[in-house]
């Protein structure tokens, strides 16, 4: 192999990069050399890789012609290893912001949200309306209130209308599970509340959707596959889910999801391609697909994601909502569980990745009953919110966020929670913003570098997690697309994955530098709008890199450095598809984006569109 071996990057000191607008830096673009695969074709290349000798050659070729031995696993570079993104929390100082004490409850949490909140929030004020507004989280407040509609009306609406996206007419693969016997459960015991005037919270009855990589009973947690929940029973809700229930929130479902979140099309040859409803004929995005959708489409004005490689952030601007991916740790997976599996994790990268895989799946056996959010990926991996507006999101956030009691007697300074004061009247001020490109104002080098890296850390994470389940599987149950990319996952190696996090070092320190000069990141969410769902991926998945890197390109900080992001919709293309905008922030800085989101989703709301597919569970 050593006489195909190609000449490795050498990356100068941190300390000598330029990243101002006149820096030399070369800016890569994506250097994607696979084609796109599905039907048999993706078959037939699933079965060379699966052969012993034929596959190590082939997987070679794959990650030499991909850069990933150029830029990641003979590079030279300095620094140490870092294996998490758990940032030191430093109190910033955060203009229009308050403090949120961290004894009070989920439902307490939404109302200091709410009062941060502008008093005409939610209503459409005279010369303002929008062309197009989904309902929002006060929408349904209000209407529940004034005794117009009920929790009952709205879920049956909601089951009628779940039903009708699921026909053979739209199939738009929304959901992997709902049961309508819980949702009107659900929504007779809020009814009940309204009716006594003692709603739990502004959350109580609105419907909110969870990704089928959470916990939430009384579902099982496939993460979009046909086996996983059969060895890895539900048994309770995760962290997030249990905060939103206290809430008085009604759960009305799993989402779609691409399998196992190996993948940024929404395409799951199990439970269907999760459809765009700006264009059917288009992919909502991965992996969390059916979250996106549900918001878009009016059935939810929020859902639950899992953002391990822009997943969150990606399906909500490819769907036109918004996405927000708080720090790493902000939003609790398992709590100390969590942290343990992340602690053991750390160590057990010295050993060479065949044993260290080993090694650890023989630990999480213990663990995983406990685990909350299926640890796919440790290191990258954070609960999100697709929300309708800006507002949705915050609110959310606000119920969900925040360290779990038990962890508070840690010896490391606790993050503080900050909500943005958005009705002190006048926007913030002295935001200094940064934006990357071709000619720009501020320069991010590395850019491709940091993408493969995230992708051998993602993809050994997925591979450790799961491998004392793979190797007891039934192959057959997995995606065509899956397999091909499990196969590549496993042909990283204890080398490869320690660069990559020496590369996650180095650029935790570069946007340090950046962050000692702006506040706030921007630029585009994705590279492309949604592309076509075409019929040869629908029973195969598909293999799609060239528009998948597209897809995640600007989204790789915020998994891989831990950093919070959030993405809103700021107009269409050509062809009426959603475009976002995503603003990264510096770790813990949370109420800062949400102020900018804000003032961003002020200025473009007006020319918000009506998708292809909405419904309207109001009616009002």
């Amino acid at each position: 192999m050593g006489l195909f071996k190609a000449e490795a990057e050498v990356y100068k000191p941190v300390e000598d990069v330029n990243l101002g607008p006149e820096s030399d830096e070369f800016y890569r673009r994506a250097n994607v050399k696979a084609p796109r695969l599905a039907g048999f074709v993706v078959k037939i290349f699933a079965w060379f890789l699966e052969l012993p000798l034929i596959g190590t050659f082939l997987l070679y070729i794959l990650k030499r012609d991909n850069l990933i031995y150029k830029l990641v696993s003979d590079a030279e570079l300095e620094g140490s290893p870092v294996y998490v993104p758990m940032h030191p929390f430093d109190d910033l100082t955060e203009e229009k912001a308050m403090h949120i004490g961290s004894d009070l409850t989920p439902a307490q949490k939404v109302q200091q949200a709410i009062d941060c909140l502008p008093s005409h929030c939610g209503n459409i004020v005279d010369d303002k309306e929008p062309f197009f507004r989904r309902w929002t989280i006060m929408d349904y407040s209000r209407a529940y209130n004034s005794g117009v509609i009920t929790p009952c009306m709205v879920a049956e609406r909601l089951i009628a209308a779940i039903k009708e996206s699921s026909s053979p007419t739209l199939d738009m693969a929304f959901f992997i599970d709902y049961n309508v016997e819980d949702i009107l459960r659900q929504a007779t015991e809020s009814s009940l509340r309204y009716k006594r005037g003692e709603p739990i919270s502004a959350l109580d009855g609105v419907p909110i959707a969870i990704k089928d990589e959470i916990d939430c009973s009384p579902y099982p947690t496939t993460g979009g596959t046909k086996w996983l929940h059969k060895v890895r029973p539900c048994k309770d809700d995760a962290c997030c889910v249990m905060r939103l229930r206290l809430c008085g929130a009604m759960l009305v479902g799993k989402t779609n999801m691409h399998e196992l979140g190996a993948g940024t099309s929404g395409i799951n040859p199990h439970y269907g391609a999760s459809r765009n409803p700006y264009d059917v004929g288009k992919i909502s995005g991965g992996s969390s697909s059916g979250s996106a959708a549900v918001v878009a489409a009016g059935l939810c004005p929020v859902a639950l994601g899992v953002d391990g490689g822009g997943s969150v952030r990606m399906p909500a601007a490819l769907c036109g909502v918004v996405g927000l991916k708080p720090t790493f740790s902000r939003v609790p997976h398992s709590g100390s569980v969590l942290l343990l599996s992340v602690s053991y994790f750390s160590c057990a990268v010295l050993f060479s990745f065949k044993y260290r895989r080993y090694l650890f799946s023989s630990f999480l056996i213990n663990l995983d009953v406990l685990v909350s959010v299926l640890p796919l990926n440790w290191t990258v991996g954070m609960v999100g919110v697709l929300a309708a507006t800006v507002e949705d999101a915050f609110i959310t956030y606000a119920a969900i966020s925040g360290q779990l009691q038990e962890n508070e007697t840690s010896s490391l300074p606790q993050p503080k929670v900050h909500f943005p004061l958005l009705n002190s009247g006048s926007t913030i001020s002295n935001i200094k913003m940064a934006r990357y490109g071709e000619t720009v104002e501020v320069t991010i080098p590395d850019i491709e570098s940091m993408r493969l890296a995230h992708y051998v850390t993602i993809g050994s994470e997925c591979t450790a997690s799961l491998s004392s389940y793979l190797e007891k599987l039934n192959i057959a149950e997995i995606g065509w697309d899956v397999r091909v990319a499990l196969c590549v996952y496993s042909a990283f190696s204890s080398k490869d994955y320690i660069k990559a996090q020496k590369m996650r070092n180095r650029q935790i320190q570069i946007h340090k530098n950046i962050f000692s000069k702006a506040d706030v990141i921007v630029t585009p969410t994705v590279g492309v709008t949604a592309y076509p769902i075409m019929d040869d991926a629908l029973r195969t998945g598909e293999l799609d890199y060239i528009n998948g890197a597209a897809l995640v390109r600007y989204q790789i900080a915020g998994n891989f450095l831990g950093l919070p992001a959030i993405t809103v919709p700021v107009g269409y293309d050509r062809n009426g598809l959603p475009i976002g905008l995503q603003f990264i922030g510096r770790p813990w800085s949370e109420a800062t984006l949400i102020h900018v989101a804000f003032a961003m989703q002020a200025l473009g709301i007006s020319e918000y569109r009506k998708p292809q597919v909405f419904y309207d569970l109001l009616k009002q």
